[in-house]
C-alpha cells in the first residue's frame, strides 16, 4: 500500500469514519474517469484544488464539484488575500499528493479549506484517495466534519 493512500485511511481512522475506500481497475486521474469507475454523474466527483496566498504563500483547498470552477474572486475573498494557483512541486511538498490525485485529507501539512455547497446536494460522493487508482465514497457530512469545514459558495 503507497503512503499516500495509507494517510488517507489513517484520517479516515482517526476521524472515526469507515468510508469506502475503493481500487478501480484503471486509472481515475481525472473526474471524467472517476465518474465512470465510480458510475456516478460528474458532479459527484469531489475534486481538491489548491490555491496559493499572493502575499502569505500560505496554501487554500478548495473541494468542489467536477463540473463546477472555483471563481477566483469568490476564492480569494474567503481566503482573505489575493490568490494563484499552486505550483505542482509546492502541492505534493505540502499535501503529499501529486496534481490529479489530490486527496481532500491525509495532508502532510493542514490546509484550510472550504467546500462547495452543491456537493451538499449529494447522499454520497467520491474524491481521490492518493493514487491514481484509488477513491473514496464519503457522505458530504463525513467529509465536511474531517476537513472542520462548512459549505461555501465559491464557484461560478
Amino acid at each position: 500500500m503507497s503512503k499516500s493512500l495509507r494517510r488517507v485511511i489513517a484520517a479516515l481512522d482517526g476521524a472515526g469514519l469507515a468510508a469506502d475506500v475503493v481500487e478501480m481497475p484503471s486509472e481515475t486521474r481525472t473526474a471524467a474517469q472517476a465518474a465512470d469507475a465510480a458510475d456516478c454523474v460528474i458532479d459527484q466527483i469531489a475534486k481538491s484544488i489548491i490555491f496559493q496566498g499572493q502575499v502569505s504563500g500560505r496554501l487554500y483547498l478548495f473541494v468542489t464539484a467536477d463540473g463546477r470552477q472555483v471563481a477566483p474572486d469568490r476564492a480569494a475573498h474567503l481566503a482573505g488575500e489575493a490568490l494563484m494557483r499552486a505550483e505542482p512541486d509546492t502541492v505534493r511538498a505540502v499535501t503529499g499528493f501529486a496534481i490529479g490525485g489530490v486527496a481532500p485529507l491525509g495532508h502532510k501539512t493542514p490546509i484550510a479549506g472550504f467546500f462547495d455547497a452543491s456537493l451538499a446536494g449529494f447522499d454520497q460522493i467520491w474524491a481521490a484517495a492518493g493514487t491514481p487508482r484509488h477513491i473514496l465514497r464519503i457522505s458530504p457530512a463525513e467529509l465536511m466534519k474531517i476537513l472542520c469545514v462548512q459549505t461555501s459558495e465559491f464557484t461560478q
